[in-house]
């Protein structure tokens, strides 16, 4: 026989909301660990694409007399017509192909799925070049890495003279010392924090995060020397903190690693504009970029 004096085995409201109370706020202690960790994972990820698509800047030299990877190679007259401006990507022959997609021919690691000569806009397919913490900067001129082409291959063009290629391999002093490329905010990183707009994958307005992202500038730029787009009103681009407020970047040795920007070199306004140089003691400082371990300036356009 049950007893009518058993006490019933129902929560109570009190009870309830007391439970809902903990979940609440394992939650919320919970949840910042967890996107931490996420994030963390995207770097790792993200640390990986570089160390893979690196190894062909060796080869390429290897292959090419010792000539570092050019940025991108330089315009020849009639533009997608001539056949001299087409190179050969591991899997067919591409318009122009910037220094990421010259490199993962290298290591069989190829950027299209059908490279084009007449489009310079195409997006990148192989995952491996997509930052995992910028998944949307795909396409190959508004890119997510970018190169240190000033010091190690610009091969852009000023009154029929190269900015600064062919440049040697030879003439690295410590590889492990020199960045190679690394995640690149574009030339949004020239501007103020508040004039900056979310990525567009076509567009080429100054003000958009990733725009011209595949050229990374390095610290400390002179009024004579290249920035940006190369244009003369272009800002400069610098590395994205995307990572935890860190950058990855990798070196001409293979290594990489995830540091500050201030680390790297640079040095950044109240505005969050990078700066190109300052009168302030603490000046931006090129001594990782200019592959002699030196405050070098970058060189100047003809």
């Amino acid at each position: 026989m049950i007893s009518r004096n058993r006490k019933s085995a129902a929560f109570t409201l009190v009870e309830l909301l007391i439970v809902v109370s903990i979940i609440g706020l394992l939650i919320a202690i919970l949840l910042p660990s967890l996107r931490a960790a996420r994030e963390q994972a995207k770097a790792t990820v993200c640390l990986a694409n570089l160390r893979s698509l690196s190894h062909g800047w060796h080869t390429y030299a290897d292959q090419n007399n010792d000539i570092s990877v050019p940025g991108r190679f330089f315009k020849r007259p009639g533009g997608t017509s001539n056949p001299a401006n087409w190179y050969d990507v591991g899997n067919g022959l591409k318009y122009r192909p910037r220094w990421v997609a010259t490199m993962g021919k290298q290591v069989g690691i190829f950027a299209f799925n059908k490279p084009s000569t007449s489009n310079d806009r195409q997006d990148y397919d192989s995952k491996v070049y997509h930052c995992p913490a910028a998944a949307l900067w795909t396409d190959e001129r508004n890119a997510a890495y970018g190169y240190n082409h000033q010091f190690l291959g610009n091969a852009r063009q000023t009154n029929g003279k190269f900015h600064n290629w062919p440049v040697n391999r030879s003439r690295i002093r410590n590889f492990a010392g020199t960045v190679l490329g690394g995640d690149c905010m574009g030339t949004a990183a020239g501007l103020p924090r508040v004039q900056r707009k979310p990525y567009n994958p076509k567009a080429a307005d100054f003000e958009r995060m990733g725009n011209h992202g595949w050229t990374l500038d390095p610290p400390r730029l002179t009024a004579t020397s290249d920035r940006g787009d190369g244009g003369p009103t272009s800002p400069r681009t610098a590395v994205d903190p995307r990572h935890l407020d860190k950058a990855n970047v990798i070196y001409c040795d293979g290594h990489g690693e995830r540091a500050t920007p201030h680390a790297l070199g640079y040095r950044i306004r109240a505005s969050g504009q990078f700066a190109d140089a300052d009168t302030d003691p603490d000046q931006p400082t090129n001594y990782l970029f200019s592959g002699t371990g030196r405050d070098d300036n970058p060189p100047d356009k003809p």
